[in-house]
Order: C-alpha cells, then structure tokens, then sequence
C-alpha cells in the first residue's frame, strides 16, 4: 500500500450523485458522506499527498482518474452525530483510458483488490503493484 511513505486508495461516487467530470470542475472537494466504519478508518489512515483512484460505482464501474489528498482527517460536518470524517481531495488528472471492473477481473495481479473481495467499500486501500498495473492498463 505504500512507496516512498505515499499510499494508494480507491475511492468511489455514483457518478449521478459526484462525477469525475464534478471532481475536475470543483478542483479540490471534501470527500464527505461516507457512513461505514471500514471505510472511515481508511479516511483516517490517509495523508497529505496519497494517491486516490477515482471510480464510477454502479452502471458504469470503471476507475475515472486520480486525485490527490490535500488535507488531514477531520470531522464531517455532514455527520451530525460526529463519528464519520472526510478528507479534501484534488483532481489531479484522468486516465489516458478509463479502466472497467470487467477488466479488474481478467488480471491475475489485481485478483486481491478490495474492490474484487469488498465491493460496497467507498474507500479501499490499493498495493503499489496494484497501482502500477492499473496505470500500465490505462496506458500511463
């Protein structure tokens, strides 16, 4: 999960409620109303300059692009019993290709994925390896 004390994420919206095309717009925006407990504790293991993959959950389940994280852990002002927090992210740029879970399934180093094994989880951690592979399969 980690290369020069830098970590790889996952991070999911339905892109009729946040898209990429959102993302980029906006620039930098709260990564907010995540409401499970797993991926609350991922918010909190994250750190200024992680990388996340953006990716469009339901119909489309592709990974869009990637955004930075720019801010630490806080409170979610969304959440009004003060359990769940969030992180700023930046858009940082999309894939030269976007890559689909159907292709995630066909690639024997990428068959540990959380989004494979915990498919609901809004935020997952990625390996290094598994980082690079997606970035080599979107022509990067």
């Amino acid at each position: 999960m980690t290369y020069n004390d830098q970590s790889f994420w996952l991070i999911k919206s339905e892109p009729s409620t946040w898209s990429w095309a959102d993302q980029v717009a906006k620039g930098i925006e709260p990564w907010e109303g995540v409401r499970n407990y797993q991926a609350r504790n991922n918010l909190k293991a994250m750190k200024i300059g992680d990388l996340c993959f953006f990716y469009h959950s339901v119909k489309e389940r592709s990974i869009k692009g990637i955004v930075e994280v720019v801010s630490d852990y806080r409170l979610d002002p969304t959440d009004h019993d003060g359990v769940f927090g969030l992180v700023d992210v930046k858009a940082v740029r999309p894939l030269k290709k976007s890559i689909c879970l159907d292709q995630i399934k066909l690639v024997p180093a990428l068959q540990e994925m959380a989004l494979l094994k915990q498919s609901r989880l809004s935020v997952q951690p990625i390996t290094a390896e598994e980082w690079a592979v997606i970035l080599h399969l979107s022509g990067e």
